[in-house]
Order: C-alpha cells, then structure tokens, then sequence
C-alpha cells in the first residue's frame, strides 16, 4: 500500500494535470450539453485529488482529518468548475457527492478489513 507522502504526491501531480487539461479544453467543453456535464464530472475528478492530496498532508503533519478538509476540496473544485461553464458547478457538486458516498463507504469497508484482522491476532 502506498505512503501518505507518495499519495500525496501522485495527487498532487493528477491535481495539476486534471485541472491544466480542464483549462486547455474549457471551450469545447462549454460547447454542448453532454461536454458540460463531462466539464462538472472532470471538475469532481479534481475534488477527490484535492481530498485525497488535503487528507494525506494533514495525516503527515499530525492533524486531525474531517469535515474542514471536504468543505475545503469542494471548494476548489467548484471555482475550477466555475471557469467552464455555470451547468458545471452544479453537475460537479452531484457528482463530488456520488464520489464522497463512495469514498466514504470504501473507507469503512477498510477500517473494517483492518479491525477485524487485527482481533484474529
């Protein structure tokens, strides 16, 4: 499993790529319907690479995770999404909360596989 420094790195670096790409094709991507809803979907790409990038800085330097850290990254991904087209900030907010459902389900399955392996020994 990989580090918090090396994640926090990789999502750094998809953070950067995701949102040059997003501002490299931001015209085609306000041109119809479809490519707006794709525009809020890139844009929610980027609040999960800026969860997961506020997540593990805060883990390396010994803070306490929560709600600060998703406010903060939705925030970043709606003015992302905010520079291609209105639609996008609301497509970005519906699929950002698909994604946090998610994230958030995956992460108690795993807090779950760890306490569990952890009574068997």
């Amino acid at each position: 499993m990989a580090g918090s420094g090396s994640s926090m790195l990789y999502s750094f670096l998809m953070f950067i790529v995701i949102l040059s790409l997003q501002q490299m094709y931001r015209g085609k991507l306000a041109s119809t319907e479809l490519f707006t809803i794709l525009g809020g979907f890139i844009s929610s790409l980027i609040f999960l690479v800026s969860l997961t990038f506020i997540g593990n800085f805060q883990e390396t330097s010994g803070m306490k995770t929560g709600w600060g850290a998703v406010i903060v990254a939705e925030l970043i991904a709606l003015i992302a999404a905010s520079t291609v087209h209105r639609v996008c900030i609301t497509t970005c907010f519906l699929f950002s909360a698909g994604l946090l459902y998610e994230v958030n389900k995956l992460s108690g399955m795993m807090i779950a596989r760890s306490e569990s392996k952890t009574k068997r020994h």
